[in-house]
Parts: structure tokens; sequence; C-alpha cells
């Protein structure tokens, strides 16, 4: 099988396994990643295919929606490829990218993966997760867990474990904090760190604009 149709392969499966996910763990979330890897690619030196499979297949069976079960993902990849006879060596690597993208698991020490092709694609998955589509994202997932929008009384916690992470059930704006304002800084490649500066940037006027409106008068919260 050609790696063309080897991608249109995996798109098919993709779209079909995450019919009727939440919103912003969908399709159109992995659509996203996998131009956004492409984009990125374009100025690296990294195995496309490669690239390419991490980015359609790591959100293949997030573990949130799996009750905290890591390794859901990685086996239904893999077992998905293998069906395909695509080399074991491709296999491994795609699934070592599934195993270590996430934002959580940068919260605990311990031995690591990395690759070229992990970076970028890692790259491109936390791009989605700031920005005008980070935001919508955000809201979109603390709606479906129904949680508050912000609570004064309630702080970011900016020391968590991977644990805590997994676990919390703090305001949305927390989330801001606790997540999407720290990966500018976490980007890996030239063209991720550019591609984050603006999207921060309208982040940080989404949270003094929301602030603004939360608190017209300028009564002074009470924690």
């Amino acid at each position: 099988m050609g790696d063309d149709q080897l991608i249109e392969e995996t798109i098919a499966f993709v779209k079909e396994t995450l019919q009727g996910a939440e919103g912003g763990h969908d399709w159109f979330h992995i659509q996203r990643v996998f131009r956004n890897t492409i984009r990125i690619a374009r100025d690296e030196n990294v195995n496309i295919l490669v690239a390419s499979l991490g980015a359609l297949l790591h959100d293949i069976a997030d573990a949130k929606f799996h009750d905290g079960d890591e390794t859901v993902g990685p086996k239904m990849a893999s077992a998905f490829l293998a069906s395909l006879a695509v080399e074991q060596d491709v296999i491994d690597h795609v699934v070592k990218i599934i195993e270590h993208i996430s934002f959580k698991n940068s919260l605990e020490d311990g031995p690591t993966f990395t690759s070229p092709e992990l970076l970028v694609v890692q790259d491109a998955d936390r791009l989605d997760a700031i920005g005008a589509i980070g935001i919508a994202r955000t809201f979109n997932y603390g709606g479906f867990k129904n949680r508050e929008l912000y609570n004064p009384a309630i702080p970011p916690n900016l020391n968590m474990s991977k644990e805590a992470y997994k676990k919390s059930t703090a305001p949305t704006i927390n989330h801001f904090y606790e997540k999407l304002l720290l990966l500018k800084d976490k980007m890996n490649t030239k063209t991720g760190k550019a591609l984050a500066e603006e999207r921060h940037a309208f982040m940080l006027s989404f949270l003094e604009q929301f602030y603004a409106e939360w608190n017209p008068i300028g009564i002074k919260e009470e924690a």
C-alpha cells in the first residue's frame, strides 16, 4: 500500500471512530492537527509519513474519555496499522508519539521518548489548544464536564502533578493559567514558536476582555 492510500485509509478510520466525539476532540480537531503538522514539517527534517500518522491517530482514544486509561489509544492505533501491514518500526514510532504527546505527561518526571516527528506533532497539537480555537475548545470541554466558567474563590493551581491535573474539576478560566498560557514557551520548533505567538497574544486579549465584562464596575473580588 502506498503512503497516500495509507493516509486516506487512516483518515477514514479516524472519521468513523470519532463519530459523536466531544467537539474539542472530534475529527475536525484531528484534521486541524494534521494540517498544522504538514505546515510545521515543511521546515523540519522529519519522516512525513510517521508524523502524519501520529497526527491522525494521536487522539483516537483520548484517555479522558476512557476512564483515564492511557493504553487504549496506543493499542487501537497499533492494531489498525498492523491490519494494513504497516512496517513494525513505523507502528512503534507512531505509538510512541501517541504515548508521549500530551501536556499532562510533561508534568511527571522519569524516562521519556523524543523524536523530530514527535516534536512536530506535539507542536501541531499544542497550537490547536491555544488561540481562538483553543478558547472555543476549552469552553466546550468545560461545558461538557459542567464546570463553572470562572470562580474568583478558586485560584489556578500552578504546581499540579500529572494525577492532580487529570482529576481537576476547576473552573474553565483556570485552565488558561494551568495549561494554555504555558504552551507558547513549550513549543519545540521554530515554526511552532512563531505560530504560537499570535495565538498566545489573542488569549491574553480575550482574558482582559473577559475580566472587564465579568466585573464592569471594578468591585474588588472576594476570595
